[in-house]
């Protein structure tokens, strides 16, 4: 997942928006770390959760910011957080059917994991799919290698 986040990090730039969809576990973070790496913020990428959204900043590019939507019930929600959309990254975890009037164009990024094994060392496949929603994704092709 974090190979993922570095893949797409060569495509995003400042006013970009990331929606990721998947259940506890699925690498949402892990995936949002990978980017936050390849994008060269400073600081730990770490989970939002009880904070709604953190700011990673970069050394003079727009900064990265990781929301954590779970508990927002609204897109209005969303915008009340009055995070700089055009002048950041975002990505938004649990963000399905908020991001309707936030902005016209954003990268929806859906990620299934497998349940059961025996081997809870084992590093559980996923199955990823992304989609771009709007202009500024149109035509742009997600061939990521490995995923």
């Amino acid at each position: 997942m974090a190979a993922l986040g570095a893949a797409i990090a060569e495509r995003v730039a400042a006013g970009d928006l990331i929606m990721l969809n998947g259940e506890l576990g699925a690498g949402k973070t892990t995936l949002t770390r990978g980017l936050g790496e390849a994008l060269g913020v400073r600081g730990a990428v770490t989970s939002p959760t009880f904070v709604l959204a953190r700011t990673h900043p970069r050394e003079n590019a727009a900064p990265l910011v990781h929301v954590d939507a779970y508990r927002l019930r609204s897109a209005v929600e969303l915008d009340d957080l009055d995070l700089d959309f055009a002048g950041s990254i975002v990505v938004v975890e649990w963000g399905d059917g908020l991001l309707d009037g936030i902005t016209d164009s954003w990268l929806r990024v859906d990620i299934e994991r497998p349940h059961g094994g025996d081997d809870a060392d084992e590093v559980e496949p996923r199955t990823v799919s992304i989609t771009g929603v709007g202009p500024r994704w149109e035509g742009v092709s997600w061939d990521a290698p490995g995923h």
